[in-house]
């Protein structure tokens, strides 16, 4: 089957996604087909490269670990059966506190950190329907990088299970989270390897 050949007015779920086999990388959002970028660009790459090498050094012998695309995030509502499942995305980088939502797969259920580097044509997706999953799925932050304009949307769950406000941060903030005590994400040294 090629991808030519997918009915994108159809609803689709995980367990149909384990058998395609064509090139294209996918993620299903809602049951939706979303077609990823072919390769991100070469800033994207160095900026997922630089949080992935802060990210894998902090959390050294901690429960937390940290993994970067392709690695599928299946975000099930209901039932965790594949064929239940109508959303699996591909984060650019997520973190995950809990070992029992990792499997062979990947993650099944909600990582605690989604980092995503808003890539040229992505936009939309980015913005909207992943903030949206993200929040709905129970993410607890959602980290936006935005390599054009060398800032970061930091969304974080408050207590009625909604993002509050983006908190923006430009190379002259450090990047501090509640999920990872004594973290810290020096923008200026991210960016600055840009």
């Amino acid at each position: 089957m090629e991808f030519a050949d997918l009915d994108l007015s159809q609803e689709y779920s995980y367990a149909d996604y384990l058998k395609w086999t064509f090139e294209e990388r996918l993620e299903i959002i809602k049951g939706k087909i979303f077609k990823m970028s072919p390769a991100p660009n070469r800033m994207h790459q160095k900026l997922s490269r630089e949080i992935f090498g802060v990210l894998i050094n902090f959390l050294k012998g901690k429960t937390c670990e940290v993994y970067s695309a392709p690695f599928d995030v299946r975000l099930p509502r209901k039932s965790k059966d594949d064929k239940d499942i109508i959303t699996v995305v591909q984060p650019d980088l997520c973190v995950i506190c809990d070992p029992s939502k990792l499997d062979d797969k990947g993650c099944l259920g909600a990582p605690d950190i989604v980092i995503e580097i808003l890539s040229p044509g992505n936009n939309k997706k980015e913005l909207e329907i992943k903030y949206d999953v993200y929040e709905e799925a129970g993410v607890k932050e959602y980290w936006l990088f935005l390599p054009e304009i060398q800032a970061l949307l930091q969304y974080v769950r408050n207590g009625n299970g909604r993002y509050a406000g983006a908190r923006p941060l430009t190379e002259d903030n450090i990047l501090t989270t509640p999920i990872l005590p004594g973290f810290e994400l020096d923008l200026e040294e991210v960016f600055g390897a840009l």
